[in-house]
């Protein structure tokens, strides 16, 4: 009996090379070092805690995997997201740049949390443009750190993902137009208004802020090798969108493991594989259209730059899921199939959890990425149930 049902598509990437060194390019981009200060700093917040890794026994056994780790981001500190790591973090980053170009000093993450620059933090606002969890982690960075933002929201985002960035005191902007068309506005009305975009995607003219977006993101890669406690993964399955996690994750690795990282497996919507349409093109390419989705995180037309460079070669698969597999994938983690109790995962938490099992029960994807009963797979549940009412419909 299957544990999942779905299609899947898949495009071995012929760029990929597990000999290949982590390039200077690449390391200027992301690496561990760097990575340093940004969890100095992000273990100093309230309420920092180190979210689980959970070893899904049960769900191996059935799936014919050695192991099988899921990384739970649902309750990252009450945001319910892995995003809350990224765009806080570089909400204090520009907020520490710009109080040192003002004033000459540059504030401690110490003395900006207990408000000894509040007149001065609170000239400044924040903005970006979001499918939901990175906008509410820029709106609640800025709530914490005391400066203002406005957040930009495409027609697709659900009305309770608005009202949670609302409730971080945030103004939100929806328009009619798609994710892509929603950065642009945010990107226009930032240098009208003189506001400071903290986004996660990158283009040209604009890479250092997504840099410390991704930089937040290693505090979780950090802890997800402590708890692995010396073992290695040999495989990561990990979700699309514009490839800033999945940049972060196979840059943090592979600096971090060398030739021993495990291989990479990036999971996108049919319907918004900006990042398996280029490697297929051999060059990043916009995917048009409505990138209708119910995984609304990753409903993403267009490639960061930044990520493109260190998944160019770095990714070793791409794949694409289809919709009918994340209900089923929700409600496997939610029932409590696996020792020790159920996992609340939000729909954009489970392709890479769902196209892992997927792709081990048919033959020609398992052979393809030599998948087997030997491998020891990580995926990371990104998120938790960020809309509620959304997440009980597709879990009853």
């Amino acid at each position: 009996m299957s544990l999942l049902t779905g299609a899947l598509s898949h495009f071995s990437n012929p760029k990929a090379n597990v000999e290949a060194e982590y390039s200077a390019e690449q390391h200027a981009i992301l690496n561990v070092a760097d990575s340093e200060n940004a969890i100095r700093d992000i273990t100093q917040w309230p309420n920092y805690a180190a979210t689980p890794l959970y070893l899904l026994n049960d769900i191996a056994s059935a799936a014919k995997l050695k192991k099988l780790w899921y990384k739970d981001e649902s309750q990252r500190f009450g945001l319910k997201s892995f995003k809350a790591l990224g765009g806080a973090y570089a909400v204090a980053r520009q907020l520490q740049i710009l109080l040192h170009k003002q004033h000459g000093k540059m504030p401690t993450t110490k003395e900006l949390l207990e408000g000894k620059w509040k007149s001065e933090v609170a000239e400044i606002v924040v903005s970006c443009a979001t499918d939901g969890n990175h906008g509410r982690s820029v709106a609640w960075g800025a709530q914490m750190f005391g400066c203002g933002c406005v957040i930009y929201i495409h027609r697709d985002v659900s009305e309770g993902r608005k009202q949670a960035m609302e409730a971080f005191g945030a103004e939100v902007v929806r328009i009619s137009g798609n994710y892509d068309e929603s950065v642009r506005l945010a990107d226009s009305e930032a240098k009208m208004h003189d506001r400071v975009i903290v986004s996660d995607t990158s283009y040209e003219g604009y890479m250092d802020i997504p840099k410390d977006v991704a930089l937040g993101y290693t505090v979780m890669l950090a802890e997800v090798v402590e708890q692995l406690d010396g073992e290695i993964p040999s495989h990561v399955f990990i979700q699309g969108g514009v490839g800033g996690l999945a940049s972060a994750v196979c840059g943090y690795f592979w600096d971090l493991w060398g030739k021993q990282r495990p291989r990479f497996i990036i999971v996108e919507p049919e319907q918004a594989n900006c990042l398996q349409q280029s490697a297929q093109a051999g060059k990043p390419v916009v995917v048009g259209g409505d990138l209708e989705t119910l995984m609304a995180g990753l409903a993403c037309g267009e490639v960061s730059s930044l990520a493109w460079t260190i998944l160019e070669n770095g990714a070793d698969d791409f794949m694409t899921l289809s919709e009918d597999a994340i209900p089923q994938a929700m409600r496997l983690l939610a029932k409590g199939y696996q020792s020790g109790g159920s996992i609340e995962a939000g729909e954009s938490a489970v392709p890479g959890f769902a196209a892992a099992i997927l792709a081990r029960q048919h033959s020609d994807f398992s052979q393809a990425m030599q998948l087997n009963s030997s491998s020891r797979v990580l995926v990371i549940g990104t998120e938790g149930a960020t809309d509620p009412e959304l997440y009980k419909q597709l879990t009853a």
